[in-house]
């Protein structure tokens, strides 16, 4: 299991298709792209600028309930990808003492919750193993490039790269 960063949500060109973009935190500091729907996009993309909408969106909503019922996100996984299509799990403790829970989730709404809670992500390794990219960082003296190079780097990946490349 590795500790994931969101990096951000990006649109892969030309299919106009939505990526939620997380970075391992240690190790080789691989990307792990995950197309996502446009919904869901939206739903990340406003939690990270912390927009204040003026009714709750569904996110908000789970985070609500979970906060009213005393329960709490401890941390999201990505656990598989299998036939093209990632999997997740929400990791929940408190609540009556029923102790911890997983659910099963798809997970792009996960991340759009861990966002709004502040849980850590994590992927398996396996999925980073079938899926994740590294990026080779260009002679500098600091320790990491720039996230922009990064991102410059991972926008050449995601040019070539299609959906079926992410058959396990």
């Amino acid at each position: 299991m590795k500790e994931m960063e969101l990096v951000g949500v990006r649109i892969e060109l030309p299919s106009n298709a939505p990526i939620v973009l997380l970075r391992e935190t240690d190790g080789a500091g691989r990307l792990l792209p995950i197309f996502i729907g446009g919904s869901e996009a939206q739903a990340i993309a406003l939690a990270m600028e912390e927009v204040e909408t003026p009714r709750p969106m569904t996110h908000d909503l789970f985070k609500d309930v979970l906060d009213q019922l005393g329960v709490r996100l401890e941390r999201i996984v990505v656990t598989e990808l299998r036939d093209r299509t990632f999997y997740a799990e929400l990791e929940l403790a408190g609540g009556n003492g029923n102790g911890a829970r997983r659910i099963s989730s798809r997970p792009s709404d996960a991340v759009a919750l861990a966002v709004r809670t502040g849980a850590p992500i994590f992927a398996a390794e396996s999925v980073l193993d079938a899926a994740g990219h590294t990026v080779e960082p260009e002679e500098s003296e600091g320790d990491e490039p720039p996230p922009e190079e990064v991102l410059d780097q991972f926008r050449e990946f995601l040019d070539q790269v299609t959906p079926e490349d992410f058959n396990g």
